[in-house]
Parts: structure tokens; C-alpha cells; sequence
């Protein structure tokens, strides 16, 4: 079980916060998280369960593309805030598509965002916990400190 940390104690360990998560497979594999005192897109490179710490490519987010982020990482979460209370189920995940028309919208306006460009740099990302929610509008439970790429 990872260790909890409060959010200054996360902050003066230099962690940063993580904004949105487009995937998870025994941790983060893509999302949105800041580095370098802004936001920046993260994408598993090269995923290794032998690793104890994992490698992401990750590139600047533009504003704009930030604030759409921002605005369909809260649909979801709103979703999974009903899900947990049992008043939705898989069916109307917002994911799935044909659910929720904005959500559909920002994801075909997202996808040229979400690719990494060739300039991308090689991070390692290593995570804290904090003791909020999991999943809040705000981001998420994880935070990451990022260490150069090997």
C-alpha cells in the first residue's frame, strides 16, 4: 500500500499534481499532469512491471486544450460520483460514446492533443498519494514527480 502524504508535504517533496487520467493499467498509462510548473500531456513509454518507477513521454498542453481537458475530466467524474453511489451504471459512461454529446464533442476535438509530437522528452514519473477521492474535478488522488528519462 502506497504512503499518504498531505498536499504540502506532496508539494515540498516536489510532486505535482495530475489533472485527468485517459488510462490506467496498473497505474497511470495516460493523462494529463503538471511538469515543469504547467500542464503537460503524459503517455506510458515502454511500460515495465519490473520497473519501480515508470517512463512516459510528455509534451506541453496548450490552454486551450486545458480547459477542454478540464471540462470532460469533470463529466467523467460527475459520472463516477453517480456510478459510486449506485445510480449509473457502465452503460452510461460517458466513454462509451453516444452517451453524452459534449463529451463526444471534446473527445474528437482532444484526440490531435493527446498524440505525442516527435519533441516529446522521456520522463520518469514517480507517484504520491494523497487522501483525497480518487477521482475529483480537480484531478486525482496521485500526484508525480518527474525525474529524467533513462
Amino acid at each position: 500500500m502506497a504512503e499518504i502524504w498531505d498536499e504540502q508535504r506532496l508539494i515540498a517533496g516536489g510532486f505535482r499534481r495530475a489533472y485527468a487520467e485517459f488510462e490506467w493499467y496498473d497505474g497511470p498509462r495516460a493523462g494529463l499532469a503538471d511538469v515543469d510548473g504547467r500542464p503537460h500531456y503524459f503517455q506510458s513509454y515502454d511500460y515495465d512491471h519490473a520497473d519501480e518507477y515508470d517512463e512516459y513521454l510528455v509534451w506541453p498542453a496548450s490552454e486551450a486544450a486545458v480547459v477542454l481537458e478540464r471540462e470532460q475530466w469533470a463529466v467523467f467524474v460527475r459520472w463516477n460520483q453517480r456510478s459510486e453511489a449506485g445510480e449509473a451504471g457502465l452503460e452510461s459512461h460517458p466513454d462509451r460514446g453516444g452517451v453524452d454529446a459534449r463529451y463526444d464533442e471534446l473527445t474528437r476535438l482532444l484526440a490531435p492533443h493527446r498524440q505525442p509530437p516527435a519533441d516529446a522528452r522521456r520522463l520518469v514519473g514517480e507517484l504520491g498519494f494523497d487522501a483525497g477521492d480518487r477521482y475529483r474535478v480537480d484531478g486525482l488522488d496521485y500526484w508525480f514527480r518527474w525525474h529524467p528519462g533513462r
